[in-house]
């Protein structure tokens, strides 16, 4: 269910109607629309230059050049919408993946196993297509608007990482294997949801931009990938199923992945 906020809340319908809005509502949805953009071309990098290294054949390395492509489709997506606002961000095609600081994440980078990759995509991307379909309710109309093709692409996403798993899991060697990365990543998982005690979220939600705390928006996931994992015979570890303390931030280090 979306949060209960305390009034309501603005539709913008066009640029115009964004450089009115007061000042930190346009802070808000540049910054979010930025770190999204980045993020899209980051995972083209990834899918090229972590991903297809280790992929086990050609076909494997076909599948992450189409999902490259994908992802500089979601980028160009992006790019322009914040165009549209007189943003530019073709600097971002110069910058090499571990230089952008908008969308960091050195544990999807440094990437080494195909279970982990299988898993990143499954899981990981599966968290990330939430928030993407949260931000296709925005109250800045013309970013809502832009995920119709960004969300069909990423449900293929997250199904090609669930296939792999699942050719993963046929055997009882494949399966404990697949299950100790995933015990090692869910920490990581989980912070993909940010931290309860963010001072920013409510203003988020007051603006429209987004629909969940960061805990609801963790709780609902867990609660929809739980099962479908059990389907497939593995667990998430169960200390380690709903927290997203600071403790458990060691999962960044991508040599804890």
């Amino acid at each position: 269910m979306p949060h209960k906020t305390a009034g309501p809340v603005p539709v913008v319908e066009t640029p115009e109607d964004f450089r009115r809005m007061p000042e930190e509502y346009q802070e808000l949805a540049t910054h979010q629309m930025m770190v999204h953009t980045e993020g899209e071309l980051s995972g083209a990098d990834d899918y090229l230059q972590v991903f297809l290294p280790i992929a086990p054949n050609a076909y494997e390395r076909k599948v992450c050049c189409e999902r490259a492509a994908e992802e500089i489709d979601h980028y160009m997506i992006g790019a322009e919408v914040l165009e549209g606002l007189d943003i530019d961000t073709t600097y971002m095609l110069h910058q090499k993946l571990l230089d952008r600081g908008l969308y960091a994440s050195p544990a999807i980078h440094n990437i080494k196993t195909w279970p982990q990759r299988a898993l990143f995509s499954y899981i990981g991307e599966n968290a990330v297509l939430d928030h993407i379909e949260e931000m296709a309710h925005s109250s800045y109309r013309p970013w809502a608007n832009s995920f119709g093709k960004v969300i069909r692409d990423e449900h293929v996403h997250v199904g090609h990482g669930r296939r792999i798993v699942r050719e993963l899991i046929k055997d009882e060697a494949g399966r404990e294997e697949v299950q100790q990365t995933l015990t090692r990543m869910w920490p990581f998982v989980l912070s993909l949801f940010g931290s309860e005690n963010s001072t920013r979220t409510e203003q988020y939600l007051r603006w429209g931009l987004r629909q969940r705390t960061n805990a609801e928006a963790r709780d609902v996931f867990v609660a929809r990938i739980r099962p479908e994992l059990a389907r497939m015979g593995l667990t998430i570890p169960g200390a380690l199923a709903t927290s997203a303390s600071p403790e458990n931030a060691a999962a960044e280090d991508p040599a804890q992945l």
